[in-house]
C-alpha cells in the first residue's frame, strides 16, 4: 500500500491540474480503497486497445494516461519514420469526454510536429480505420470504449495498413511509453498542425462501403429494416449508406438515434445483449419488418434480429451472421470464378463451420487469436492472397480489405442485400441459414461471459482459468476430450495418445478441449473488459430442413447438460 500511495502522490507535483491534484488528496485522506483501485497498476493494452473506467489515477482513462500513451507514440512514429512528414488521423465515439480527450490528443500530436487530421465530429470506428490509408496516415486513433458501460473510455491504434497494432510493435510501442514520465507528455500545440475533417472522407468512405457492401438484391422496395444506432456513431453512416444502395423503408428509432454516452434507453449498448435490441425488435412486431439492426457505440459491431420459421423476429448471434455472410460472399466470388488465392478467416473461439465452408468451396481458411486485429494482420501478412470476408463471434465482420477491422456499417448493408434478396425469391435470412445447415453441418454455439470486477475480481478470473488447466476436462455429455489446446504453451496435446502439436499462433491466455464428437470448449479472459469468458460449440448433423426444429432442440438440450456439468 506504500507503493500506491507513493505513485498517487506523485500526482500532486504542479505538473498536474489542480482539479486532480484535489482529488487525488481526497482520496488518499478518505478513500484507501478506492485510492488502491485507481493507482494499484497501469492500464494495458488489451484486444482492442487500452479501455478503462474514467476518472483520476494510473489505473484510469484520463487526459494524462492517454497523454503518455500519445507521447510515447510520436516518440515511435519519429523513430520508426525518420525524416518524414509524419500525419495521424483521429476519431472518436458518442463517449462522455471523448471529443474533449481527442482533441488533447491532438494537441500533443502538434505539439510533437506531428500532422494532425480530426474529425470535427463523431465518426464510426470503420470510418478512422478507412480514413488512416485514404488519407495516407502513418497512424490512427480512436477514441471508444467500443461496447462498454458507460463509465468507460478508450483508445485504439491503427498503422499505416489501417489495422490495429499487433507484435511485436505493439509491445515497442508500450515499451517507449513505459520509459516515460507523466512530465515527458508535451500538450502545447502547434495549432497550423490541426486539420479539422468531414465530408470529404465521409463521401469516399460510403461510396466504398456502398460498392463493397451492395449486390444489387432483388425485392429493396419491398424490404423493410429498423434501425437502431443505441445512442452510437452508426448514426452517421448507416442511414446513407443504406439509402444509397436502394433502401428506402427503413425505420429508425429515434428515442435511440441521438449520440448519448449514457446509453439511457439500454442496460448494456451491445448488441450481444437481446435487451439491447429490444426497442427496435418491439417496432418491428408493430410494422411488419422484416429486419432488425442494431450497432454498438462505435458501430464496428452489428447485431440482427430476423423473422424465424415462426414469423417471429429472433435475435442472431455472431457466429450466425458471419455463416449467412461468408457464404453468399462465396457464392458471388464462385459465379465470377475463383482466382486460387482467395482465403476466408475467423478467430479460435468461433464456429467451426466456417473451416467446412471454406473446405466445400476450395478455397483457404486462416483461423487467428481472439481479436479482429489479427485478421488484419493476416491481409497485411498475405499481400499476395484475397480477403474475401471474415468475421468473429463477438458480432464483429469485416468485407473485403478496404477497411481493416470489424465493420458494421458495410455489414449492415451485406446482411440486407442477403434477407432482401432472399425475401424476392420467396425464401428469408433464417431459411437462407438452414441451408446452410443441411449443407455444411449444423453447428450452434453457446457464450457463457462471468463479470469480475476489481482487483479481487481479477485475481478470481486468474484462478477460474487456472482451475480449469489443472482440472482437465475429460469428457463432455459422455464424449471423451481428445484434443486440450494450451495456447499460453502454443501445445495441443492429444489426450488419448500423449501426441502433441505445436500451434502456430502467438501465446494466449486460452484453453480449448475438442472430444471425439466435435464438440468444443474454450476459455479465456476478455481483453476488453474484467470477464471471463467460456466457449461452447457442438455440432449435429442435419439431412433436411424439415429436421431442422428437432435437431435444434437437440442441441439445445446438449448445451444446457454442457453447462450442468462445467457448473456454468
Amino acid at each position: 500500500m506504500d507503493a500506491i500511495k507513493a505513485t498517487a502522490e506523485s500526482w500532486m507535483t504542479d505538473f498536474f491540474d489542480l482539479e486532480t491534484k484535489e482529488e487525488v488528496k481526497n482520496l488518499i485522506e478518505n478513500n484507501p480503497e478506492e485510492l488502491k483501485e485507481r493507482f494499484y497498476k497501469n492500464l494495458e493494452f488489451g484486444t482492442g486497445g487500452m479501455r478503462g473506467v474514467m476518472g483520476v489515477g494510473t489505473n484510469r482513462i484520463n487526459k494524462y494516461t492517454l497523454g503518455k500513451n500519445t507521447q510515447g507514440l510520436s516518440n515511435y512514429l519519429k523513430k520508426t519514420y525518420p525524416g518524414q512528414d509524419l500525419k495521424v488521423v483521429i476519431a472518436y465515439d458518442c463517449r462522455h469526454n471523448s471529443d474533449t480527450l481527442s482533441k488533447t490528443v491532438a494537441d500533443i500530436f502538434a505539439a510533437n510536429g506531428i500532422q494532425v487530421y480530426l474529425f470535427s465530429k463523431l465518426r464510426t470506428t470503420p470510418e478512422l480505420s478507412f480514413a488512416v490509408r485514404h488519407l495516407g496516415c502513418h497512424a490512427g486513433i480512436v477514441l471508444t470504449a467500443s461496447h462498454n458501460p458507460p463509465e468507460y473510455n478508450g483508445y485504439k491504434v491503427y498503422w499505416e495498413d489501417g489495422g490495429q497494432i499487433v507484435p511485436p510493435q505493439d509491445g515497442e510501442i508500450i515499451a517507449e511509453i513505459n520509459s516515460l514520465s507523466f512530465e515527458d507528455i508535451q500538450f502545447n500545440a502547434n495549432p497550423e498542425l490541426i486539420h479539422l475533417i468531414d465530408t470529404e472522407v465521409d463521401e469516399a468512405f460510403f461510396e466504398a462501403s456502398v460498392k463493397n457492401g451492395n449486390f444489387n438484391a432483388a425485392g429493396k422496395d419491398d424490404f423493410k429494416i429498423v434501425f437502431t444506432s443505441l445512442h452510437g456513431t452508426s448514426i452517421t453512416a448507416i442511414p446513407e449508406v443504406l439509402k444509397r444502395a436502394g433502401y428506402s423503408n427503413v425505420t429508425v428509432i429515434e428515442e435511440q438515434a441521438v449520440p448519448d454516452g449514457s446509453f439511457p434507453t439500454v442496460e448494456s449498448p451491445n448488441p450481444e445483449e437481446p435487451e439491447a435490441l429490444s426497442i427496435a425488435i418491439k417496432k418491428a412486431e408493430e410494422i411488419g419488418a422484416d429486419m432488425v439492426v442494431g450497432t454498438d457505440p462505435d458501430s464496428d459491431r452489428l447485431g440482427i434480429a430476423v423473422r424465424n420459421l415462426e414469423g417471429q423476429m429472433e435475435l442472431l448471434n455472431g457466429n450466425q451472421t458471419m455463416v449467412l455472410m461468408t457464404k453468399f460472399l462465396l457464392d458471388q466470388h464462385k459465379e465470377k470464378g475463383f482466382k486460387g488465392n482467395e482465403f476466408i478467416a475467423t478467430t479460435i473461439v468461433s464456429t467451426p463451420m466456417m473451416e467446412q465452408m471454406a473446405k466445400a468451396y476450395g478455397i483457404e481458411f486462416k483461423t487467428a487469436l481472439t481479436g479482429f486485429k489479427w485478421i488484419g494482420k493476416m491481409i497485411k501478412d498475405f499481400p499476395d492472397s484475397y480477403f474475401i470476408g471474415g468475421g468473429e463471434e463477438s458480432f464483429g465482420y469485416m468485407v473485403g480489405d478496404f477497411v481493416r477491422d470489424k465493420d458494421a456499417v458495410t455489414s449492415t448493408l451485406l446482411a440486407c442485400e442477403i434477407a432482401s434478396d432472399a425475401k424476392a425469391k420467396g425464401s428469408s435470412f433464417y431459411e437462407e441459414l438452414i441451408k446452410c445447415y443441411v449443407r455444411f453441418g449444423f453447428y450452434k454455439e453457446n457464450l457463457v461471459s462471468l463479470t469480475k470486477k476489481g482487483i479481487s475480481g481479477a485475481e478470481e478470473i486468474k484462478q477460474m482459468l487456472k482451475d480449469f488447466k489443472e482440472n482437465p476436462v475429460e469428457s463432455v455429455q459422455g464424449s471423451k476430450v481428445v484434443w486440450i489446446e494450451d495456447y499460453n504453451t502454443s501445445i495441443a496435446k492429444n489426450a488419448q495418445t500423449g501426441e502433441e502439436k505445436p500451434i502456430d499462433l502467438p501465446k494466449s491466455n486460452v484453453l480449448i478441449y475438442e472430444t471425439e464428437d466435435g464438440t468444443r470448449i474454450a476459455a479465456r479472459p476478455s481483453g476488453t473488459e474484467p470477464k471471463v469468458k467460456f466457449y461452447i460449440s457442438t455440432n449435429a448433423k442435419l439431412e433436411n430442413e424439415a429436421d431442422f426444429k428437432s435437431v435444434n432442440s437437440q442441441l439445445d438440450t446438449k448445451i444446457q447438460g454442457i453447462l450442468a456439468e462445467l457448473n456454468l
